[in-house]
């Protein structure tokens, strides 16, 4: 099976590359000219393409021959608001527009989206993937605006959509903070050690998306992907001090206002040197929110797909790997 990977180079991209590799599809692994692509290297089934979601030509390249597509490429953190939307919503339109060309040999696209398109919960129960969408942060608009493009072409092209919660695990640099946090020993506190949180595993995550390709499910149905261990913020935090086998002497809450000014200033500095932060005044809007919590139960029984990788035993396997790698 010859599979089309956008995002390869990320982090989730990279292990969906290596699990495909170690199954031995044949992947074409979209990357721009400018990406580090070091976690793809020694892939013995995957080849690099150069391309981008705004080069339409690239992208009718890269769809050609192929028998199904994984799209996990998207921004997390951008300049500018339009920036998300230019790559996560106008972008997966681009890469549509490509796939509907070659819609005959292609049996499945699987976006990969965001529980931020749901929003948060109030009340720390999940909500259903049928309820209405309430994205909070313009990211989570613009992986909404990528759901809908899907949806639209559903009829003509099988789609299935995954909407995972926070991904972690090797290689991740968004949660790499909480760690070097509790390493140093003072965690800044940014919500309630109470509210209710989904995660998961990045390989788990991987597995699902792979098994997506392969499920035989109506298109455009959407599922929710977690490890099945709903967690507070608290016992979060907890799993990642016994993972590295240290405390965090001093927890300091961080009132509203300093948050804002942080956002602030973390924008400015972006400002200055032209780089994309995740800590922005939008990005507070995630933050600040009760609960992120969704239920992947219906992705297990329709996909064949089961986590295997608790938060304990993940942030303990992150941990490690962290350190291995210098990084922590």
């Amino acid at each position: 099976m010859r599979i089309l990977l956008t995002g390869a180079s990320g982090f989730l991209g990279s292990h969906i590359a290596e699990q495909l590799d170690q199954q031995g599809a044949d992947v074409r692994a979209l990357v721009r000219p400018t990406s580090d692509t070091r976690f793809l290297e020694g892939l013995e089934h995957v080849t690099l393409v150069a391309g981008a979601l705004s080069d339409k030509d690239s992208l009718l390249a890269a769809v050609e021959g192929v028998d199904g597509i994984i799209h996990a490429a998207g921004l997390v953190k951008a300049r500018r608001p339009a920036d998300f939307h230019r790559t996560n919503g106008q972008g997966t339109g681009n890469l549509l527009d490509a796939a509907k060309q070659n819609a005959q040999g292609i049996q499945r696209l699987v976006l990969v989206s965001s529980l931020a398109v749901m929003g948060p919960s109030e009340d720390g129960r999940p909500l259903p993937a049928d309820a209405p969408p309430n994205p909070v942060t313009h990211y989570g608009r613009s992986k909404l605006a990528a759901e809908q493009a899907a949806r639209a072409e559903a009829d003509s092209l099988p789609i299935t959509i995954i909407r995972p919660p926070i991904i972690y695990g090797p290689r991740d640099r968004e949660v790499l903070p909480f760690f070097k946090s509790v390493q140093l020993g003072v965690l800044p506190l940014t919500g309630s050690p109470n509210s209710a949180v989904s995660a998961i595993y990045v390989a788990d995550c991987a597995a699902a998306c792979i098994k997506a390709l392969d499920a035989d499910v109506p298109s455009g149905a959407t599922y929710f992907v977690e490890d099945g261990g709903l967690e507070t913020l608290g016992g979060l935090i907890a799993h990642i001090e016994n993972a590295l086998g240290k405390r965090a002497w001093l927890r300091v809450p961080v009132p509203r206002f300093l948050m804002y000014g942080a956002a602030l200033g973390s924008e400015f500095y972006g400002t200055v040197m032209g780089r994309a932060v995740m800590l922005t005044r939008d990005k507070l809007n995630e933050l600040l929110a009760a609960h992120w919590v969704c239920d992947s139960a219906e992705a297990q029984a329709a996909l064949g797909w089961k986590p295997r990788i608790s938060f304990a035993e993940g942030t303990r396997i992150t941990g490690a790997w962290y350190r291995r790698a210098g990084w922590l």
